[in-house]
């Protein structure tokens, strides 16, 4: 006789539940645009920057594939393009990213073979990035000169300090008058919808787990994450939704610095302008002065989304510490911030205890209290620890050490996170109440060739499996009982 039956399983893991789930902020432009159906694609490779940027984003061998393909109007063997690299999963890799984003088709050709054909709408426009040609774009209209002419250093004041950061100081909860007047109502809009604030049940605006998560991650993948939830609601607007990230991966190729204008664009633009205005993606004085400067914080945004997808954390920290890097840690877990921003000193106070605050100087310790708060808000040991190796200073560079942060409290920020994660519970199916040790033996035998085997007791004449090998070991057992009979 067998007991079958299903149950929760623990078991030891130390592993975090939320790294078991897709996370939506950390997405690159490929991963986004694989998500579009074929006929939104298609609007949008009739961009020939929208094309231009996709093209870089693509690996290698997808590149030279392209590269290979893109004078070429008729179908080639497959067998030809296979036979360009010497692995078959390589090939197969590249073709697949190729096939997702709808760049090239599988076509047969006369003799009945199957060929390779690029997408034409992407191929003519991809030639037209590189070629020229086509329609010129009003924007690059020629404008008198400026009076009014910002510098770099003002564009990277108004885009980064002035506006990026008052939305960061709003979701913190950093009551500063002078950054809470920026804040327009499409943007308080767009962090309501991405789900990064929510208001309690006193009607008070209060930071959700995903906001914290947020906070904490670099300000390319900020910008980004933040342009996609604004995208959802752009149909809402009035405005068009192709049109719009067209508009965006042409900002992405314009030079910082440089005035354009805006005399020849559609009404529903100007207005989508404005709105990028007040996120500091764009400056623009006053708008009948008919140009606009794109700031440092979208041009080459997509470039900078990559690095953080395929650059190092020590090669990241590098570039950071040259401009930003302002903490110190010691291995006896103390901090220091060089740093006045009440936006960085929230930041910090999220997992650390502040013990001294003075005039451009704060004190702080890194505590397991301190910690577990902010597991509970949401936040990831990964993301102190990223946080803190990106801002960290630039005496905190070593080349002798693998790591900014010192080892010690890297290990022991991510002890404490297991600490809260010792159980994870997944689903099984129990078989109990064997008539013999050989019933056991045999069905224990069976589920382990299968690798579907979550726990075992041989002196109980305990088994518990996968619900997906339930019904193999079920058919299995039917089976040998049979047998034995």
């Amino acid at each position: 006789m067998t007991n079958v039956s299903s149950i929760n399983k623990p078991s030891t893991s130390g592993e975090q539940n939320s790294s078991q789930e897709f996370d939506e902020m950390n997405i690159d432009l490929l991963s986004y645009l694989e998500k579009f159906n074929p006929i939104l694609l298609n609007q949008l490779y009739e961009c020939p920057t929208a094309c231009l940027a996709v093209f870089r984003e693509l690996p290698s061998l997808a590149q030279n594939f392209v590269l290979r393909l893109v004078f070429i109007e008729q179908p080639i063997p497959q067998a030809v393009v296979s036979s360009w690299v010497k692995s078959i999963s390589d090939y197969n890799e590249a073709a697949d990213v190729l096939t997702r984003l709808q760049i090239w088709k599988s076509t047969p050709m006369q003799s009945g073979l199957p060929g390779r054909l690029l997408n034409t709408t992407f191929q003519k426009s991809l030639q037209t990035s590189w070629l020229g040609g086509g329609k010129q774009r009003s924007i690059f209209n020629s404008l008198g000169v400026d009076k009014h002419r910002p510098d770099i250093e003002t564009l990277d004041n108004y885009s980064i300090n002035k506006r990026w950061d008052s939305i960061l100081n709003f979701m913190a909860g950093v009551k500063l008058k002078d950054y809470n007047d920026n804040i327009g109502e499409i943007t308080k809009k767009v962090i309501f919808n991405a789900g990064l604030i929510e208001t309690d049940d006193n009607g008070e605006i209060v930071i959700t787990a995903s906001g914290f998560q947020f906070l904490l991650i670099d300000i390319s993948l900020q910008i980004w994450y933040f342009i996609r939830k604004y995208l959802e609601l752009v149909e809402s607007f009035g405005f068009n939704y192709i049109e719009c990230l067209s508009f965006l991966f042409e900002l992405n190729f314009l030079t910082h610095g440089k005035s354009y204008s805006t005399d020849g664009l559609s009404e529903s633009i100007q207005s989508f302008l404005q709105h990028l205005r007040e996120m500091g993606l764009v400056y623009q004085r006053k708008r009948k002065d008919g140009r606009f400067y794109p700031t440092r914080l979208m041009i080459r945004l997509f470039e900078s989304v990559r690095r953080n997808f395929h650059l190092s954390n020590m090669a990241l920290t590098q570039q950071y510490n040259k401009r930003q890097g302002f903490i110190v840690v010691e291995t006896n877990y103390r901090v220091y911030a060089y740093t006045e921003s009440p936006l960085q000193i929230a930041l910090l106070t999220l997992f650390i205890e502040l013990n001294y605050r003075f005039p451009k100087f704060m004190v702080g310790l890194i505590t397991r209290d301190s910690v577990r708060t902010a597991f509970k808000n949401g936040i990831t040991a990964k993301q102190i620890t990223h946080y803190l190796s990106m801002h960290a200073h630039p005496h905190m560079y070593s080349e002798k050490r693998s790591t900014v942060i010192p080892g010690t409290i890297i290990d022991q920020i991510f002890l404490w996170e297991q600490e809260r994660n010792r159980l994870t519970y997944c689903d099984g199916v129990l078989y109990s109440q064997f008539n013999s040790q050989t019933d056991y033996e045999a069905l224990r035998k069976y589920a382990f060739n299968l690798g579907v085997i979550l726990f075992e007791n041989s002196s109980r004449r305990l088994l518990v499996v996968t619900p997906t090998g339930h019904e193999e070991v079920k058919r299995f057992w039917k089976k040998h009982k049979k047998e034995r009979d």
